[in-house]
């Protein structure tokens, strides 16, 4: 195929793609961007995929169920149903438009043609992984992932590009809801008899944004907060939302010890804790052969010199990169505007990253 005629069945590819919303909340969406999905890989690749459910959730799969080397994305995007209306598909010169046209449904075109340039057979050494709930965290993904990754040697995430640069780190994220238990008393007759879960929470929350290390890059952010239920009453409870980012799962250990032994301060006030490491850093160390490996094919295909970049939110690319895998990350699309109603495209870009993208595989099947 030449590059005019790829370039067009690419653009026409994320159209058809983008033109099915798949807001993560919604299976029934979800489920038809799958099928979507399904069917314009057949016009890729001379294999089809499959269609499976995992965790109650759908996703697409194509080659071997534990690959060697693995493309790795998502279907699912923010956009609530109906987005569509106001945003629809366009090109405009050399950008593309639309909901999750950037986030990353040009990414996962991009993979398609790789794999066709390759030639790439479904009993082969590459398999692709399409989910479709990363944006709420791959909660249902998980396992799927972790499986498929049981005889990997390199995940190449198909997130799209920071201002054209790699990812080769993201922060880790970890989530914690904390929920402080009082007593409850009339706040103008005998207020002494209760027991202000309020009170706990603040105690808490002042404690621990000062657990945040400015020099290491980690935060730890209070973020939603609820309590009490009328205004004369002393709160039987109070629940809270923190948030916590580090570059490495040092940080993030030393934030998860002090969240758990943190004292409460009225003896009779009681807590509990859900959540915590949700997904570990992706350090720059498990990047760093990979990203060599991509400067030299681009460098041999004349592409211009590929940068890297560090960014504080994490992908599923956190997931692969926490088991051990090398695993290089924002090699979709080139535009900007993740999760903004601005959010764009490269059309020119996308050829560009699948010309990388397919000498990438090529270069690690010839070793693998």
């Amino acid at each position: 195929m030449e590059d005019r005629s790829r370039i067009d069945s690419m653009v026409e590819s994320t159209r058809a793609l983008v033109d099915v919303e798949s807001p993560t909340e919604s299976l029934a969406c979800c489920q038809q961007v799958v099928e979507r999905a399904d069917e314009i890989a057949r016009r890729w690749m001379v294999d089809p995929g499959r269609i499976e459910e995992h965790g109650g959730r759908p996703v697409w799969r194509w080659g071997p169920a534990s690959p060697r080397i693995l493309l790795l994305g998502h279907l699912d995007t923010v956009w609530p149903l109906g987005t569509l209306d106001r945003i629809p598909f366009a090109v405009h010169g050399d950008r593309m438009t639309g909901p999750g046209v950037f986030d990353m449904k040009a990414g996962v075109v991009q993979g398609w043609a790789a794999l066709a340039m390759v030639g790439a057979r479904s009993d082969g050494s590459i398999g692709m992984l399409l989910t479709t709930d990363e944006e709420t965290g791959s909660l249902a993904s998980r396992e799927v992932i972790a499986d498929a990754i049981g005889d990997c040697h390199a995940v190449f995430v198909l997130e799209p590009s920071a201002d054209g640069a790699l990812k080769t780190q993201r922060k880790g994220t970890s989530w914690y809801h904390v929920t402080f238990a009082g007593r409850a008393a009339h706040a103008g007759l005998e207020p002494e008899r209760g027991v202000n879960a309020s009170l706990e929470a603040a105690h808490f929350i002042t404690e621990a944004v000062t657990w945040g290390n400015m020099d290491e890059g980690t935060s730890v952010t209070p973020t939603v907060l609820h309590s009490g239920t009328t205004a004369n009453t002393v709160p039987a409870e109070a629940t809270l939302t923190v948030d916590v980012r580090a570059w490495t799962r040092t940080e993030q250990e030393r934030v998860d010890a002090n969240v758990r032994n943190w004292t409460l301060r009225h003896p009779e006030a009681s807590w509990s804790i859900d959540g915590g490491i949700d997904r570990a850093a992706l350090e720059s160390e498990i990047s760093a052969g990979l990203f060599v490996r991509a400067q030299q094919v681009a460098d041999a295909l004349g592409l211009e010199p590929l940068t890297e970049c560090a960014v504080g939110g994490a992908s599923d690319g956190n997931l692969t990169a926490a088991a051990g895998i090398p695993t290089l990350d924002g090699l979709g699309a080139v535009g900007d505007g993740a999760h903004a109603e601005h959010e764009w495209a490269s059309v020119s870009g996308m050829d560009e990253r699948a010309r990388l993208l397919a000498g990438l595989l090529e270069a690690m099947t010839a070793t693998s």
